[in-house]
This record gives C-alpha cells, sequence and structure tokens, in this order.
C-alpha cells in the first residue's frame, strides 16, 4: 500500500496486514482521489474508520490542512500514528480512538466542521444511512463538502442538504459521493 500522489507519493503506508481491516485498494483510492482533488487543498478532513490512515494520509499528501484520524482499533491507533510520524505530518493530525458516534459527538462539541469526510466502515454493519444523519444533525458539515462512502451493496441515502454528486462500482465495492449543499444545517 502506497501513497498515490501528492508530497507524499511513492512512500509504503504500513498497515495493509491489520486483522479485521481492509484498506482501500490502490486503484480505487486513485480513482476517489481524481474525483475529489479539487476539494482536498486546504481542507479539514475527517478519515472516521481510519484503518492504517491510506486515506487520510493521501490527503494530508494532498494539501488538506488538517486530517481527523478516528478508529477503534488501538493496534490502528498505534500503526496510525507511526505512519504520521514516519511521513512527518504528525502536526497537521488528530488522532481519536473512539467508537464511531463518540467521535462523531465528540466532534459536535468541539465545534469541528469537515470538508471532506470518508466512510469506510465494516460493510456488515450498514450504518452508512445513520452516520449521515448523525453528519447532518450535528452540523459537522461546511458548506460544499463531500462525504465519500465506500461500501458492498448499494445503500440509498434521502437527505435535506445531501446530495449524490457521484458514484462508481469497482467490482463488488460501490464509492458513492455526497455533497453538501445547504448553509447552516440544524
Amino acid at each position: 500500500m502506497k501513497v498515490i500522489s501528492g508530497k507524499l507519493k511513492g512512500r509504503n503506508i504500513k498497515g495493509f496486514d491489520i486483522v479485521g481491516t481492509r484498506p482501500t485498494m490502490d486503484r480505487v483510492k486513485e480513482s476517489i482521489f481524481s474525483m475529489i482533488q479539487d476539494s482536498i487543498n486546504n481542507s479539514v478532513c475527517l478519515d472516521l474508520f481510519a484503518g492504517s490512515g491510506n486515506l487520510g494520509i493521501e490527503s494530508l499528501s494532498n494539501g488538506a490542512l488538517t486530517v481527523y484520524f478516528n478508529d477503534y482499533n488501538k493496534k490502528c491507533i498505534q500503526i496510525i500514528r507511526e505512519n504520521l510520524e514516519n511521513f512527518n505530518v504528525i502536526n497537521n493530525s488528530i488522532i481519536t480512538n473512539m467508537d464511531y458516534l463518540e467521535a462523531l459527538n465528540f466532534y459536535k462539541n468541539k465545534g469541528i466542521k469537515f470538508d471532506v469526510v470518508f466512510l469506510d466502515p465494516p460493510y456488515k454493519k450498514r450504518i452508512i444511512n445513520k452516520i449521515l444523519e448523525v453528519l447532518e444533525k450535528n452540523n459537522l458539515l461546511n458548506d460544499d463538502a463531500l462525504v465519500i462512502c465506500e461500501m458492498m451493496e448499494n445503500e440509498e441515502y434521502l437527505s435535506n442538504i445531501l446530495s449524490l454528486y457521484k458514484e462508481r462500482s469497482y467490482g463488488d465495492k460501490i464509492v458513492k459521493i455526497y455533497k453538501c449543499f445547504e448553509k447552516n444545517v440544524k
């Protein structure tokens, strides 16, 4: 697993073999970042189910100001920290080790809003719609924010502020990108 673009291009990311994770394949990551490239520079990003930190690190490599990395697995947190220190981008990163709902509540209480959110939860849980609802309800998205969702089965989401922006299939994986269009969601 490598950083595919930006200032860290070609660097190896540790953690492709962490038990219980399934890193985004490089070809899928490359496609995602080609679709969202214009939104990454100077952005605040959230990698909610970070695993090795693959997607957040790619964001930092492409000019994100800050990336929030969250994972419930302590081994993942250790690997994320090692990767960020090895790439010398730890100062642009905030790492939390929480359940996803606990993390979203933490960000809400801190008044943090995101420009780009990566959601790649365990597929069997089918929780993407629940997470999207929490992002909206807790006003965690800036105007024109993008939410990138990776899933195995198609999950439809109806929203007052998020519209399906782009959708791609990669074998049995579906990537949906939603865009936030409404300001000051309550």
